[in-house]
């Protein structure tokens, strides 16, 4: 799976899950937050599309969305660049 289609499969997931997702631009990588009640993931727009799918997929643990939630091929490919990355 293309680096483009798993970033698309994850906003789509953060989206089911009334997640925003946010990109960018500044002196930071990305991480998650609770904003009045609004669950918002914020990515810099700048970095490699492998960390905004790490920054992701570990934001996406912070709000309690299991591996489970996410199809065999998607949850793979995500592993596969995070062990690319040695993130895992």
């Amino acid at each position: 799976m293309s680096l483009e289609k798993i970033l698309e499969e994850l906003e789509e997931l953060g989206a089911s899950f009334d997640i925003s997702i946010r990109y960018e631009k500044g002196d930071f990588d990305g991480g998650y937050c609770i904003f009045k009640a609004e669950r918002v993931i914020v990515i810099n727009k700048k970095i490699s599309p492998q960390r905004k799918i790490s920054i992701l997929y570990k934001a996406f643990e912070n709000f309690g969305l299991s591996k489970d939630e996410m199809t065999n091929e998607l949850r793979e490919s995500i592993e596969d660049e995070l062990v690319k990355l040695k993130l895992i």
